[in-house]
């Protein structure tokens, strides 16, 4: 018997809300789109291109943790209530392990720890092939929306 996760969200927008949800952001510069919400997952895609290649003419290190940290941090934010509560980025690190010269990568992201007060997420971007690219792990602070700045 395979046991199935346990749906870790608090909303769920459907994968158009998510892809328009973002105009004019590095995320739309980057050509980030959502591909998919599984239980306790998300997913994305984003091309290799002049956009993400590095002088090189392979995929950027920052490129990839742009995906890993939009797909963290939107995962995050799906967790928590959005009226009491905001997901800021702490930390993040990543591995780099493979080149990537053309095509697409893709991201998935899942938690390691939902707490209260901060939340960390695996990152695993893979290219076309499904060869693992990048791993990361991103830190996040959860803070209270109506705290004084």
């Amino acid at each position: 018997m395979t046991l199935q996760p346990t749906p870790i969200w608090r909303t769920t927008p459907t994968l158009e809300q998510l892809n328009r949800a973002h105009p004019d952001t590095l995320v739309e510069l980057l050509g980030i789109e959502f591909t998919a919400i599984g239980p306790d997952s998300i997913e994305g895609c984003m091309p290799v291109d002049a956009r993400t290649r590095q002088p090189f003419g392979i995929l950027h290190g920052g490129a990839s943790v742009a995906l890993a940290e939009t797909l963290g941090s939107v995962g995050a934010s799906l967790t928590i209530d959005l009226t009491q509560s905001l997901v800021v980025g702490q930390e993040i690190n990543a591995n780099h392990l493979r080149s990537v010269r053309e095509g697409q990568v893709f991201g998935l992201a899942r938690p390691l720890h939902l707490g209260g007060r901060s939340q960390v997420w695996s990152i695993e971007i893979r290219d076309e092939q499904q060869r693992l690219v990048c791993v990361s792990r991103l830190t996040l602070a959860v803070i209270d929306r109506k705290r004084p700045a």
